[in-house]
């Protein structure tokens, strides 16, 4: 396991500890079902290949099926195959995804909109480890892992009829839990600085990161989309902001609900360096990352990274009161007396007092 996650998957947070566990237990148990549940956007697919990756079916076939994608009347076909003459239009025979799964895992994502004959029909896959295509009159052997995900209650779906019992306890055999993003917040520093590093290999300007009151501010968010919602918004700031530092301001309206928060003590971002107006600039708290290269190098410079990020932190601070010392020195829990001496020291251009009436 990486210092950031577990195949791909990115977290270091305790529940996320956990689940990667317990995909290293499944892997190793390359025969029994596995249902994965999970709102959308937390990443089931990830964890779907990480059991399929880590276990002795790796050298075979993972193949993914998105049974809400595909259109009911397609979806037999799609996973069981056809033969000959099968149905107006079947030329040739066909193997199905099922079938090309053989000896590999089938992921079949979304099994809650999976319609009751085929439901009947997959369960047979599980119970007799065989199959039938569609317009064939004998069985095929398969020996094929079966990782299903929903972000449904099928319990509940059971209870009222709209998916089979047996099915469910053949499927739920071994049941995973992924957490929301909400659940997990203090992963969000981690998830952006990767999301930044792989979107940034795209575009001309790399996203340089969000100052210490946009990451507080993320922090705090619902984050109803999960993991996908935090990847396209990166994306969408790295279109907008390529180049720069973000900002509160600079977040979309819909995450800037209620006053900023107060980032006294920020979280770990995503940026090295961030240039601004004249002569100032700002050091973000170094990544993993970089601090792993400067280590492997000829070590840290420890007091210019403490003044650093100490001049970071109190120019976030001048900017948030727009120039209020006073109130600038409450926020960090200093006298104003000390801080117009660190300003003083540190030489920081006073462009806050003509916005300001207190210098």
């Amino acid at each position: 396991m990486s210092s950031e996650g577990f195949s791909g998957i990115i977290g270091q947070s305790r529940v996320m500890l956990r689940l990667f566990g317990l995909i290293g237990k499944l892997a190793e148990d390359d025969l029994s079902t596995v249902l994965i549940q999970g709102e959308s956007g937390t990443g089931k697919e990830l964890v779907a290949k990480a059991i399929h990756a880590n276990s002795p079916r790796s050298r075979n076939n993972f193949v993914p099926v998105n049974c809400a994608a595909i259109p009911e009347d397609l979806l037999e076909s799609e996973l069981f195959g056809y033969t000959k003459g099968a149905f107006t239009g079947a030329t040739t025979s066909k193997i199905g995804r099922i079938e090309y799964a053989n000896g590999g895992s089938l992921f079949l994502d979304e099994i809650g909109d999976m319609k009751p004959a085929l439901q009947a029909k997959l369960l047979r896959v599980l119970q007799e480890r065989e199959f039938e295509p569609v317009g064939g009159l004998k069985a095929v052997p398969v020996d094929v892992r079966i990782i299903a995900a929903t972000h449904c209650n099928l319990e509940q779906m059971v209870n009222e009829g709209r998916f089979r019992e047996d099915l469910y306890y053949r499927l739920n055999v071994i049941p995973v839990a992924i957490p929301p993003l909400r659940e997990r917040i203090e992963d969000i520093p981690l998830l952006i600085e990767h999301f930044t590093a792989a979107i940034g290999r795209t575009k001309k300007k790399r996203l340089l990161g969000f100052d210490a009151v946009a990451l507080a501010t993320l922090t705090q968010c619902p984050w109803r989309g999960n993991v996908r919602e935090l990847e396209n918004l990166i994306h969408h700031m790295t279109i907008l902001y390529g180049g720069s530092l973000v900002g509160y301001q600079d977040l979309p309206e819909k995450y800037r609900n209620g006053p900023p928060p107060i980032a006294c003590e920020p979280p770990p971002t995503t940026t090295a360096l961030a240039a601004v107006s004249g002569n100032e600039h700002m050091l973000q708290p170094p990544s993993t990352a970089i601090i792993r290269e400067l280590w492997q190098e000829s070590g840290v410079d420890f007091n210019a990274l403490v003044n650093d990020f100490e001049t970071q932190l109190i120019v976030q601070a001048l900017r948030f009161t727009q120039g209020n010392k006073k109130e600038a020195a409450r926020l960090l829990n200093l006298k104003r007396t000390t801080l117009l001496e660190k300003i003083k020291k540190k030489e920081l251009p006073d462009t806050w007092s003509e916005e300001s009436g207190e210098s």
